[in-house]
Formats: C-alpha cells, sequence, structure tokens
C-alpha cells in the first residue's frame, strides 16, 4: 500500500509542475548571481508541488480518522509554506519569518508526546527543544543550493521517519511528491524547491522527529540527517567564529565548496543521498547504536572532504567578501 501512494504522490506532483512550472517562470524566475551555483534563469517556488500533495493527503487522513504519527503534521506546517512562498516573490523580513518559524515549533511541541511526557525541571528544555527545531527548518533550508540535494536527502529521511513511526497516508504520499519533484529538479534542474518547500520540509522533519515513541528514537532519527545538518551546522560555527552574518547568502557549505572544487551537482547530491540512505540503513537493522557508530564516520570522511577536496574554508570567504 504505501509503494502505490508514493507512486499516486509522485505522479500528481509531477503532473502539479507540469502546470506550474510556466506560471513559476513568469513570477519567480530565479537570476543567477555571484552567489548562485546554476548558470540558467530558473524557476523557483516549486516545491509548492509536493506540499499540496502532503496536505491533500493530511486533510484525507483527517477525514477518515486516520490520525496515526504524523498524519496532520503537513497542515500544522502548512503556514510556514505559504511564508515561504510569500518570501521566495517578495523577500520578507527576516525577523517575520522566523516569528512564523517560532510559531510553527511551538505548535510541532504542543503536538509532541515526547514533550507532552516532561515532568518539573525537565520542563526548562523546552527553549532548548524550540530553538532546536527552528534550526532543523533553517538549516534544511541553508541546504538547498544544488540540483536535487534537498528533495534526494529528505526523501530518504522521510521514507526512514514513515517506517521508523509506522506512519501511513500523508508522509509516504510526501515521500512521492518529492520523487515526482525530482524529476523536475535533478541537474540540469528545471525548477528550485524555494522556501515554500525547503522551510516546510524542514519543520516537518522536526516535527517527525519529536514524533518518536522516545527519545533514542528521536534522536536515532534526527542523525539520519547527519549529512544536511552536520554540513549546516559546522559551517554556521565557522561563520560566527569569522564574524560573519550567518543569515547572510554564501557559498561557504561543505556542498558550495566540493562544487568550486569542480565537482558536478549530481555527483555531490548522490554522495549525500547515499550517505543518508546508509544511516537509514542503519536505523532500521541496528537502532541508535549503528547510527551513531555510521553518523560519525561519514562526519571523520565530512572532514577529510573539507581539507582534501573542497575549496579551503578561508579561500572561499576571502573570495566571496572580494
Amino acid at each position: 500500500m504505501a509503494l502505490i501512494i508514493v507512486m499516486i504522490g509522485a505522479l500528481t506532483a509531477w503532473l502539479l509542475l507540469l502546470a506550474l512550472i510556466p506560471l513559476l517562470r513568469r513570477g519567480l524566475l530565479d537570476q543567477p548571481n555571484s552567489r548562485s551555483s546554476h548558470s540558467q534563469p530558473t524557476p523557483r517556488g516549486g516545491g509548492l508541488a509536493f506540499v499540496l500533495v502532503a496536505v491533500a493527503a493530511s486533510v484525507i487522513s483527517w477525514s477518515f480518522g486516520l490520525t496515526g504519527p504524523g498524519a496532520l503534521l503537513p497542515l500544522v506546517v502548512f503556514p510556514l509554506a505559504l511564508v515561504g512562498l510569500l518570501d521566495d516573490r517578495f523577500n520578507l523580513p527576516m525577523g517575520w519569518r522566523y516569528g512564523v518559524q517560532l510559531f510553527t515549533a511551538c505548535l510541532l511541541l504542543a503536538c509532541s508526546p515526547l514533550v507532552h511526557g516532561l515532568l518539573g525541571l525537565w520542563l526548562l528544555f523546552l527553549p532548548v527543544l524550540l530553538i532546536a527545531s527552528t534550526a532543523v527548518t533553517n538549516f534544511i533550508n541553508f541546504m538547498d543550493g544544488l540540483d536535487g540535494l534537498v528533495a534526494g536527502c529528505m526523501a530518504v529521511a522521510l521514507t526512514a521517519a514513515a517506517l521508523q513511526l509506522h506512519a501511513f497516508l500523508s508522509i509516504w504520499a510526501l515521500v512521492g511528491g518529492l520523487v515526482g519533484f525530482l524529476i523536475w529538479n535533478w541537474s540540469p534542474a528545471r525548477v528550485f524547491m524555494g522556501d515554500v518547500g525547503s522551510t516546510f520540509l524542514g519543520a516537518l522533519f522536526a516535527g517527525l522527529v519529536l514524533q518518536a515513541p522516545s527519545w533514542p528514537d528521536s534522536l536515532a532519527l534526527l542523525l539520519v540527517a547527519t549529512p544536511l545538518l552536520g554540513d549546516a551546522c559546522w559551517c554556521v560555527i565557522r561563520r560566527i567564529l569569522g564574524g560573519q552574518p550567518i543569515f547572510k547568502a554564501h557559498r561557504l557549505h561543505l556542498y558550495q565548496r566540493l562544487h568550486q572544487a569542480g565537482w558536478t551537482h549530481a555527483r555531490i547530491s548522490s554522495l549525500y543521498i547515499v550517505a543518508m540512505a546508509v544511516l537509514a540503513l542503519a536505523l532500521m537493522l541496528g537502532g541508535l547504536g549503528s547510527v551513531w557508530i555510521i553518523a560519525l564516520i561519514q562526519i571523520l570522511m565530512g572532514i577529510w572532504l573539507d581539507r582534501n577536496v573542497a575549496v579551503p574554508f578561508p579561500l572561499a570567504s576571502a573570495a566571496a567578501d572580494g
């Protein structure tokens, strides 16, 4: 049944994009600049297709009383996607966007059975969870800079979440929607997902992590996204240490510096997707212990790539400043 839902979601998203792309070309055309990884004007906002697939599946789930783990999360996160679409069109102030992210994170925490079990002093942990949820949202958004990267990786991460949480309709439909979108987004991309898609995926993944049956299970699912979250987190830390504004657009992530070193979009995206697939397999077969080990190995591999293959961070920073 899950495979059928994925196929229906993929076909629906593909058809939606067939109709949407001409409209996006007229109103949301992304022009290349010095910080871009693409050289041709490309429409953005295509993430709206898989967002609508997930929301429709969530409405169907609610209508039939299928309210299992994560079933209604697409509806919870949908307002954030709408703000992302407005941001793609009008470039909203950062304060407005983060305010909606905080509100969404509050809703995700309110929906979490793990948070409901916190008592006494453990309630002090809530601000940390709130900030962490918005961090995941922004980190996934930051990583949306190469053809197929975030769509492919999040299809893997959401598949792992659906299997771990025994989710049914809405999450599998979203996986299918990402597959349908990926057909258009793989290199050379004919459409980008935009903030409407990347912030939706980041917040939804954070919500699914909070739907896990226990905190160890929650951590294990979060670690499946190590390639994306690790790259984004380490880049933010390096930028803070270097006195750089973390929300200013740049080309300093590892994936961007690998591209600057001559790697193609497809090669980099495939590397990240395979890395996440290995982590997802480790989660299914061995749980937290196995995921910890594989995540550590991948972090060490990332450090090696950073030092020996990618354009050095200081050199890329100097080029950006220049």
